[in-house]
C-alpha cells in the first residue's frame, strides 16, 4: 500500500541511496565510545540493513582510528566503504592506505566558519575544492565533496564551490545542515536550485538541532537529492543527526521511495547501537520505540484487536521494521485489551470478573506503579478464585561472585517442572551474570528485552524496584517485576517471574 506522494511527478524519484555514518559522526556523540569490535560488528549489521555506503571513520585523527577503518574495508561487505578527509593531501592518503571505496572531503564554505576555523578567502577555498577532489580521484574511484555549513553559505557562492567540485571529478556533492538551522521550506528551495544548476547528484547530511533533521532530509528528496546521511538512533554532535529509521519509513511507506533498506532488521539494529552505545531509546521514539506500537488507550486498543490500520498508520506496520504490536496495561487501559490479554493465558472471566479486574488495574495504576502482566494474571486469578498454587520454575538457590579482579560469575539451582536443574554463567556485572544463569534454566531461545530499576527508599539501604521484560522466539514479550533491598535478588526475581508467564502461555515438555 502506497501513502500519498507530496510532491509532484515531476519530482519524485523513484529510489535514494542510504548513507550511514554512525561509526564516524554517530560516534562524536558526547559520552559515545565503540570498540574496536564493536565497529566490525555495527558494520556487519548495517550492511546487513542494506545500507548503500558506511562512513567507517577519519582515519587521518588517530592510529587507532586507521586500524578500525581499514579494517572494515576489509570485511567484503556489500556497502560501499568511506572514508572521511580533510582538505589535507595527507588526510586522503590516509584514507587511501585503508583501502576504502570511497574518499569523503570536506571544507568550511560559510563565512563564519572560514574567518574563524581555516583563515581562508572565498577564493582560497575554490582552489582548495578543486585541487582536493582532483587528487581523490586520481587515486580512487569515488569522492564524495562536502560543503560543511552549506546552509549558512551565501547561495550563489555555494553553487561555485559546487561547480568547482563537479568539475574537477566529485560523483556526489554533499549538503551539510551542519547545525541544524534549516527548516524543510528552505532546504527545499536549496535543493532544487542546487540540482538544477550543478551536474552532480545531490546528498543531505542534515543535524538535529531544532527537532527538524528527518523533515529536512525527506524534504531534500522531494527537492530531488539522490542520497540521503543518516545514523542509527539519531546518534551525532550535539543533537544528533537524521535517525534512519524514521527517514526511511517515511520514504519508503508516505513517500514511496526506494532506499533499498530491509527495513525487517531495522528494530535489532537500533537495539544493537543503544547497547553499544549506551544511549537508551526514547519509548515514544518513531518506528523503533518501546510505545510505537503499544496501545493503552481502551478505545485504541478495541480498534486495534478489530483493525491494526484504526489506531495505527497502516502504511507502517511492526512487522515491517522487525518490531512488535502490544497492548499495555495503565489507567486508560479498556476491556477489550484485558479480556484479550486474559485470554491468551487461558483465563476467561465472566462479565462481572472483567469489570473487576480492570477496576483493581486502574486503582493500581493510579497509585504510581507500572502494572506487569504477572500483576494482571494475579489479580485475574485472585478475582477469578482460581490458580493452581504451582510454577514452572522455582528458585532454589543462587550463589554470585564478583569483585575487582574477579569475572562475575552466579550459579543457579532451581526446579523446572518439579526436576533440579543447576546453571551457570558469567557476565559483566553480578546482576548480568545471574540473569544470564536464569536463563540457562529455560530450554527455550529467550532473550532479556528491557531491564529497568529504580529505588522506592531513600539511603544505600534503598529497596529497589526491577521491571523485567523478556522476548521468546515468536516475538511475545513477558514482563514481571521485583524488589528488594538486594539488586540482585531483586533480578533475580523478576526474571523467574517473567520466565514463569512465558511457561505459562508456552509450557514446555515436561522434564521426566
Amino acid at each position: 500500500m502506497r501513502g500519498i506522494v507530496f510532491f509532484t511527478d515531476s519530482q519524485a524519484k523513484s529510489s535514494v541511496t542510504v548513507f550511514d555514518t554512525t561509526l564516524r559522526d554517530g560516534e562524536q556523540t558526547p559520552g559515545v565510545s565503540f570498540t574496536f569490535e564493536q565497529k566490525l560488528e555495527i558494520a556487519r549489521q548495517l550492511s546487513l540493513l542494506g545500507v548503500h555506503a558506511i562512513e567507517a571513520g577519519f582515519p587521518a585523527s588517530s592510529q587507532g582510528e586507521r586500524e578500525t577503518v581499514k579494517a572494515i574495508a576489509g570485511l567484503d561487505l556489500d556497502s560501499v566503504i568511506c572514508g572521511l578527509a580533510r582538505s589535507r593531501n595527507e588526510d586522503v592518503d590516509a584514507c587511501l592506505d585503508c583501502r576504502v571505496d570511497m574518499v569523503h572531503v570536506f571544507i568550511p564554505t560559510s563565512e563564519v566558519q572560514r574567518v574563524h576555523t581555516i583563515r581562508k578567502t572565498p577564493e582560497e577555498v575554490l582552489a582548495i575544492t578543486g585541487e582536493i577532489v582532483s587528487y581523490v580521484r586520481d587515486h580512487c574511484d569515488l569522492c564524495m565533496f562536502s560543503a560543511m555549513d552549506a546552509t549558512r553559505t551565501e547561495t550563489g557562492y555555494l553553487i561555485d564551490v559546487f561547480r568547482t567540485a563537479a568539475d574537477a571529478g566529485a560523483t556526489v556533492i554533499n549538503v551539510p545542515d551542519t547545525v541544524g538551522v534549516y527548516t524543510p521550506t528552505a532546504m527545499k528551495k536549496l535543493i532544487s536550485r542546487i540540482v538544477s544548476e550543478v551536474d552532480c547528484p545531490v546528498d543531505v547530511h542534515c543535524h538535529n538541532d531544532f527537532g527538524l533533521a528527518v523533515a529536512n532530509t525527506t524534504t531534500a528528496v522531494e527537492a530531488g537529492a539522490s542520497q540521503v546521511q543518516v545514523t542509527v538512533n539519531g546518534l551525532g554532535e550535539r543533537a544528533g543527526n537524521a535517525d534512519i529509521s524514521q527517514t526511511v519509513m517515511i520514504l519508503e511507506s508516505i513517500y514511496g521511495v526506494k532506499t533499498g533498506i530491509r527495513t525487517g532488521h531495522l528494530f535489532e539494529t537500533s537495539r544493537l547501537i543503544s547497547r553499544y552505545s549506551g544511549v537508551p531509546i526514547p519509548i515514544t521514539q518513531p518506528v523503533i520505540g518501546d510505545n510505537a506500537f503499544s496501545h493503552e488507550s481502551g478505545i485504541h486498543s478495541h480498534g486495534v484487536i478489530a483493525c491494526s490500520s484504526t489506531f495505527e498508520p497502516g502504511i507502517m506496520t511492526p512487522e515491517m521494521v522487525g518490531h512488535r504490536r502490544k497492548l499495555t496495561l495503565g489507567k486508560h487501559v479498556g476491556r477489550h485489551a484485558v479480556r484479550q490479554m486474559l485470554a491468551d493465558v487461558h483465563l476467561n472471566p465472566s462479565e462481572s470478573q472483567l469489570d473487576r479486574i480492570v477496576e483493581k488495574i486502574k486503582f493500581i495504576s493510579t497509585k504510581g506503579k507500572k502494572v506487569t502482566d504477572a500483576d494482571l494474571y494475579e489479580v485475574a486469578e485472585s478475582v477469578m478464585g482460581v490458580g493452581n498454587g504451582t510454577r514452572a520454575i522455582e528458585l532454589q538457590d543462587i550463589a554470585i561472585m564478583t569483585g575487582n579482579h574477579v569475572i562475575p560469575t552466579a550459579s543457579v539451582k532451581a526446579l523446572y517442572y518439579g526436576k533440579e536443574q543447576v546453571s551457570s554463567s558469567t557476565g559483566n556485572g553480578p546482576v548480568d551474570a545471574a540473569l544470564r544463569a536464569i536463563l540457562g534454566i529455560v530450554p527455550a531461545r529467550v532473550h532479556l528485552r528491557e531491564f529497568n530499576i529504580e529505588a522506592i527508599s531513600g539511603g544505600s539501604d534503598a529497596i529497589g524496584h526491577v521491571n523485567i521484560s523478556v522476548e521468546d522466539e515468536q516475538g511475545r514479550i513477558f514482563s514481571a517485576s521485583g524488589s528488594g533491598d538486594d539488586i540482585v535478588l531483586a533480578s533475580t526475581e523478576a526474571m523467574i517471574n517473567a520466565l514463569n508467564l512465558l511457561q505459562r502461555i508456552s509450557p514446555a515438555e515436561k522434564t521426566e
